[in-house]
């Protein structure tokens, strides 16, 4: 059985993370983490006491096809970043750790310089269910390293699915690392993936490869014009770059810096963290409301019941979903 641990007070966690204390703002990550109820009672009180102090950086989502070479491109524009004197926080969502617990950059040896730099901080994000699953515990970390003083916060997404449209609804800058020469480029990425991406950048264009990613930028370039305008009237770019000799990642920063001005100066930047503010307390009511149908114990024995029936086919599903709620209404 997992036992709590020694917790500090919400004063301790909340002066450690506002005088930018990495070990302390690791323990109230962890904190966050937790599927005890007593620390979520914790962390709520440390969130809203850090509250004020967040919203001071620039949020950058990172995805990308399998073998894109996320982890390279990140060590290597993370270190760009911190080398303008940014504060930067890496938090990496793993969906497979929904049954592992684990989490993709469990390993920090995959970005050894960037884990030594005094100005980046990098932190897993596990796919678990506490406080509200991936997006939650992701949204909280993320304010918890602003209050930390991190101007730039990286999430890194695995793959390409429903982690994309979570980490899209949180961040203001969404990247889509794409390779070239991988077979007909076009087909190797959702439609909606593209859609949701501020700009896609073709990775490994060095050496070799070089021609063939130029002719990736041109077919992209050109099946984005395809696409209707985003509602902010932004038209996403189409980049070039290699983290190995670090060609077109200050292009890539540039295009972030420019994203930002344009949208603060239309005010799309702060009517869509608003948004996505609300959309985090309905997703936070839906998962509490999931969490306690299925703890409920009579509703627990009624679903292994109607399981059968409905295996049997002695009742539709609908009917057994409909009197599942209907019983607990009235528990």
């Amino acid at each position: 059985m997992y036992q709590r641990k020694r917790r500090l007070k919400v004063e301790a966690y909340v002066d450690g993370v506002l005088n930018g204390d990495k070990i302390i703002l690791s323990k109230a990550i962890t904190l966050v983490e937790s599927t005890l109820e007593s620390d979520h009672l914790i962390a709520e009180q440390v969130i809203e006491k850090i509250l004020p102090h967040t919203g001071n950086s620039v949020r950058i989502g990172i995805t990308g096809v399998p073998g894109v070479g996320k982890s390279t491109f990140i060590e290597s524009f993370g270190k760009l970043v911190t080398s303008f004197n940014n504060k930067l926080a890496v938090l990496a969502i793993d969906p497979s750790s929904q049954r592992s617990k684990g989490s993709i950059l469990g390993d920090k040896t995959r970005m050894s310089n960037l884990a030594i730099d005094p100005l980046a901080y990098i932190r897993p994000s596990a796919a678990g269910s506490s406080l509200g699953g991936v997006s939650t515990k992701t949204r909280e970390t993320m304010l918890l390293c602003e209050a930390a003083g991190y101007n730039v916060i990286f999430i890194e997404t695995v793959g390409v699915g429903q982690s994309e449209t979570t980490v899209k609804g949180m961040v203001d800058f969404f990247l889509l690392l794409m390779l070239a020469g991988a077979g007909d480029e076009l087909q190797g990425i959702k439609k909606g993936i593209m859609e949701m991406a501020d700009a896609i950048a073709i990775t490994k264009a060095d050496g070799d490869n070089k021609a063939k990613c130029q002719r990736a930028q041109r077919e992209y370039k050109n099946a984005l014009h395809l696409f209707p305008p985003s509602e902010n009237g932004w038209y996403p770019n189409v980049l070039t770059c290699s983290a190995i000799d670090n060609h077109g990642l200050m292009a890539i920063w540039e295009e972030i810096e420019k994203y930002s001005k344009e949208m603060k100066k239309n005010n799309f930047f702060f009517s869509n963290r608003q948004f996505q503010n609300v959309e985090w307390m309905h997703d936070i009511i839906l998962y509490s409301l999931k969490q306690k149908f299925y703890s409920n114990k009579k509703i627990a024995n009624s679903i292994i019941t109607l399981e059968k029936d409905i295996k049997n086919k002695k009742i539709p599903a609908i009917s057994a979903a409909r009197n599942l709620l209907k019983e607990y209404q009235q528990t």
